[in-house]
């Protein structure tokens, strides 16, 4: 008789998985861009870290990237739910471009919450607004 043992591991999709750690390598502002594309590929973190780490100081490499990022953030939306994740991609997937009126309140609820602001509305605005931006935050991170 085979005993069944519970599964303790992450449930979530494969998909939403690749998404949201690709989501959470996205930069904050300035400072993850310079340390991104400048410092990093010209090999000058390298050097530095290894000379500040001899002598037993720090550079200040990181209070200047948070600084630099708290002074030029970048409009970055909140990460979506694997459930807002998955109501996105079976409407990309399908192609979808009519919503009932309570279609439309789920998604607007979805922006409201991922971009903290709130937003007003029209079916015919829909489209242009809400799941533009929408359809947007979802294809950024594939």
């Amino acid at each position: 008789m085979e005993i069944m043992t519970e599964f303790k591991g992450d449930k979530r999709t494969k998909a939403y998985k690749e998404w949201k750690a690709k989501h959470s390598q996205a930069s904050e502002g300035l400072g993850d861009d310079i340390e991104k594309f400048v410092t990093k590929p010209l090999g000058i973190k390298k050097v530095v870290d290894t000379v500040f780490q001899k002598l037993e100081k720090s550079c200040g490499c990181e209070e200047r990237k948070e600084k630099l990022n708290q002074v030029f953030r970048y409009k970055k939306p909140e990460c979506l739910t694997e459930q807002e994740f998955d109501l996105i991609k079976m409407a990309v997937d399908t192609k979808k471009n009519k919503w009932t009126p309570e279609e439309q309140e789920t998604y607007k609820n979805i922006y409201e919450r991922i971009f903290k602001t709130k937003v007003e509305c029209t079916p015919c605005s829909f489209g242009k607004v809400v799941w533009k931006d929408l359809q947007a935050v979802y294809n950024q991170y594939l």
